[in-house]
């Protein structure tokens, strides 16, 4: 009888079966389980090709990480959500198509894949959790090159500006496990790693929750910013934290920075600036207003 299989050895034993290949000898993928990774691959494409209603914002298992300021504005905010551009939901698409990849894998090292997309809900937050492997809790993920070095090296918790710890911890309360992690895909090598947070570094998630909830019925947002602002230059300018750059709140969430002007934004060669404070003017193009008007 075969020992069971556990995540210790998990990207490993998809390495090791993936060596077969290396050596010229076939997988021997059966006829089943090509038309089982078929059919799941299907199903990603109809999934991200399908209608998808645009409903007033709620909190969801996958937003509950996010920090606070940002969240309230999203629950608030009388801003049109931007529609993505065609790029970006090809991301999606191969995004839904390597998780299906990554699975596939799993189960052909023979590790037991479970609970896909099923729903959970925790203090009347619902969400659906990727799967389940060998008994834990498990978040597919694919990342650039830079993203994946946060999970390879286990600094996630210092820098999760999608709140994916909250998530991971939410899901492992309804199961009542708490040895769970993310399997991450870099996208750029093919690479695999699997990052299982210390439980030190997980969030006390019914707290979380709560405070949440009384946030959000507030009139006005947290006071403290998500992100502290950080230098540009030696000047004395000081301009809004990588996290900050591509949220859609920020004109709004910085309205009474520069003495009450909001955010100025300026046009370097390979990146837009957003400063708080312009201690000494930059010697390159503002474009504040072109930007607030797009």
């Amino acid at each position: 009888m075969k020992n069971k299989k556990t995540l210790d050895t998990l990207v490993q034993d998809i390495y090791d079966k993936l060596d077969t290949l290396t050596e010229g000898k076939s997988l021997n993928v059966s006829e089943e389980t090509a038309t089982t990774f078929g059919e799941s691959m299907k199903q990603a494409l109809l999934n991200w090709s399908g209608e998808h209603p645009v409903d007033k914002p709620t909190l969801r298992m996958s937003n509950i990480g996010k920090p606070n300021r940002q969240l309230w504005y999203d629950m608030k905010t009388k801003l049109k959500t931007r529609s993505f551009s065609a790029p970006v939901q090809i991301k999606f698409l191969y995004g839904h198509i390597l998780e299906e990849v990554v699975l596939f894998l799993a189960r052909l090292a023979e590790h037991d894949v479970t609970s896909e997309q099923k729903e959970v809900v925790v203090n009347g937050i619902k969400g659906h959790m990727d799967c389940k492997i060998d008994g834990e809790v498990v978040d597919i993920k694919t990342a650039s090159g830079f993203a994946f070095k946060k999970f390879k090296e286990g600094t996630l918790a210092d820098d999760d500006p999608f709140g994916y710890m909250a998530q991971i911890t939410a899901y492992e309360e309804t199961e009542g496990t708490n040895k769970g992690g993310f399997l991450v895909l870099n996208k750029e090598n093919g690479e695999l790693t699997l990052f299982r947070p210390e439980e030190l570094d997980k969030p006390n998630i019914q707290e979380r929750i709560k405070t949440l909830k009384k946030q959000i019925k507030k009139d006005s947002p947290p006071t403290e910013f998500c992100y502290p602002t950080v230098p540009e230059g030696v000047s004395g300018n000081m301009k809004i934290a990588r996290g900050c750059v591509y949220c859609r709140h920020k004109f709004e969430c910085y309205k009474d920075s520069n003495v009450g002007m909001g955010l100025r934004v300026f046009k370097y060669s390979k990146k837009f600036e957003y400063l708080t404070n312009v201690a000494k003017l930059p010697r390159v193009e503002e474009v504040t207003n072109e930007w607030k008007k797009s």
